[in-house]
């Protein structure tokens, strides 16, 4: 076993207290997309028992006007990914679009989709149980030409 030199010590407090001051400075002044040093706020707060929770989901209509539901597998697409980009999408329904097309190509024997939805579902709860009772609402809606 070999002893550090004062410049390897050096190097190695200088580099500790530099994550520590990031870990300081992200957790007092930062927000969760700071990761990896970020404050984690999503894990350090509760909400209510009795609030209701969000559920996002996509919806499709075909062009024989059935509502489908578009799951992951039948789009490429992962709820947190359309999750993530809600607000962009609010601003510009077409990017909406791109969801169509890959339903389109991932389900070429299936009825084509003349709309797509953003639905978020908020689901009541007692004592941190679902209850059954929910409210949908269509946050955003592309009609697809």
């Amino acid at each position: 076993m070999t002893t550090l030199t004062p410049v390897g010590k050096r190097i190695r407090i200088g580099a500790t207290l530099l994550g520590l001051l990031l870990l300081v400075v992200t957790t007092l002044f930062g927000t969760d997309d700071d990761f990896p040093a970020a404050p984690f706020r999503m894990y350090s707060t509760t909400d209510k028992l009795d609030a209701p929770v969000k559920s996002l989901r996509l919806e499709g209509v075909t062009v024989d006007g059935e509502r489908i539901v578009l799951t992951d597998s039948d789009t490429g697409l992962r709820r947190a990914e359309i999750e993530g980009q809600q607000e962009r999408i609010k601003a510009d329904p077409g990017l909406l679009d791109a969801v169509a097309e890959a339903y389109h190509s991932r389900n070429p024997s299936q009825a084509r989709l003349a709309e797509v939805d953003i639905v978020v579902r908020l689901i009541q709860l007692r004592d941190g149980r679902p209850t059954g009772s929910y409210e949908d609402t269509t946050t955003v809606r592309r009609e697809i030409a």
